[in-house]
């Protein structure tokens, strides 16, 4: 699955930059250097993260299929229609962990991740989390006892990922018919928006015929703004990741009855108990403020080269991944995150051009060390 990962970084590239140069000539462009480079960056950590973490993202699915499959192997699987259903119960079951990362605190303080960007375009696609499959993976184990195989169920999850790529993005108007039926560039923007009215909304992934039978769909009408409605402000990859836990053990923290101290990582985000004084008004104009820093040229040349120095080498990880130990996985990953938190924090004018260059420097001693011995 690593490899497949590989042919498609240099495929999601080439249309990012088709996007961009499209936005750029039509005098509407959607991107910003530090954001993009932060969602692409966020991107490549949950594939590594993905490696270490292996137990959740298929090792506890194929001990379910082993123990539990109703028709393991059944030939109705391996044809057309078979696929055609594993896909469709993918779709339907990402729908539902799809909502539960919104509705759920916890699941918020994992999934937020993906929708931290003010921007909007397939920069942000790849803005993906690293930690919803640590308890994601139980709202596939229905699928698991149907007898869906673990490749087949992992194929299916790369189809219905890789087809919400597309709909990340601002240039493609109303479709019509297809909005009615499928997860579209106008659906997906209503589900990406902080506005009253589109808050948590339009969670298909492929479909969003589940909205609709569900009772979670709203059309685009107005204006979207973009975001969390408690800003990132940040291209830090760290702090983009345990934030939204680090809020949750702040809002833990500050609840008087221990039982309130559980309940706010049940209830949904925001929760307060009653008689609690409730977060302040949600301004919608502060939202629509996006986080910048000012980078001279010559540093935003330098983000971008380390950015592309650390794809390179998490590209050669992820091709070499199969049947390395964990020890291997795990060294080379640290490696890759610390070269791209540095990337992060020099974007940030946290961390000087010297220090930035000092921790890659001994990033790529471990990388090249643990690539040689692959």
């Amino acid at each position: 699955m690593e490899t497949i990962i590989v042919y498609a970084i240099p495929v999601f590239l080439l249309l990012i930059a088709v996007e961009f140069g499209y936005g750029y000539l039509r005098q509407r462009n959607t991107y910003q250097l530090a954001d993009s480079l932060a969602s692409l960056s966020l991107g490549v950590i949950s594939q590594l993260v993905a490696l270490v973490t292996q137990i959740f993202q298929v090792g506890l699915y194929f001990l379910a299929y082993r123990v539990f499959a109703i028709f393991p192997a059944a030939r109705f699987w391996h044809g057309a229609l078979g696929w055609i259903t594993a896909i469709l119960l993918f779709d339907f079951f990402d729908y539902w962990l799809h909502r539960f990362g919104h509705e759920n605190a916890l699941g918020w303080a994992a999934h937020s991740v993906h929708h931290q960007s003010q921007h909007f375009n397939l920069s942000t696609a790849l803005r993906q989390e690293s930690t919803v499959m640590l308890l994601g993976w139980i709202f596939y184990l229905p699928m698991a006892i149907l007898g869906v195989e673990p490749e087949q169920f992992g194929i299916a999850g790369l189809v219905v990922l890789i087809y919400q790529f597309w709909i990340h993005t601002e240039h493609v108007g109303k479709l019509g018919w297809f909005d009615r039926v499928f997860s579209s560039p106008s659906n997906h923007r209503v589900h990406h928006a902080v506005n009253d009215q589109y808050l948590d909304k339009n969670y298909g992934g492929m479909l969003v015929i589940w909205d609709r039978m569900f009772g979670t769909f709203a059309e685009e009408k107005e204006p979207v703004v973009y975001g969390t409605r408690t800003p990132l402000n940040s291209w830090d990859p760290l702090w983009s990741i345990f934030s939204g836990y680090q809020q949750l053990l702040q809002n833990a923290a500050q609840m008087p009855r221990w039982q309130d101290k559980l309940k706010i990582f049940i209830k949904p985000p925001g929760w307060r108990p009653a008689g609690m004084a409730a977060p302040a008004p949600f301004d919608l104009d502060a939202a629509r403020r996006r986080y910048e820093t000012e980078l001279p040229t010559l540093a935003r040349w330098a983000s971008a080269l380390q950015f592309l120095l650390l794809l390179g080498a998490a590209a050669a990880v992820l091709w070499l991944a199969d049947g390395q130990s964990y020890g291997w996985l795990l060294a080379t990953s640290v490696a890759l995150l610390a070269g791209f938190w540095a990337l992060g924090a020099f974007m940030e004018r946290r961390l000087g051009a010297a220090l930035m260059l000092a921790i890659d420097v001994a990033a790529a001693g471990v990388l090249v060390f643990a690539l040689m011995a692959a």
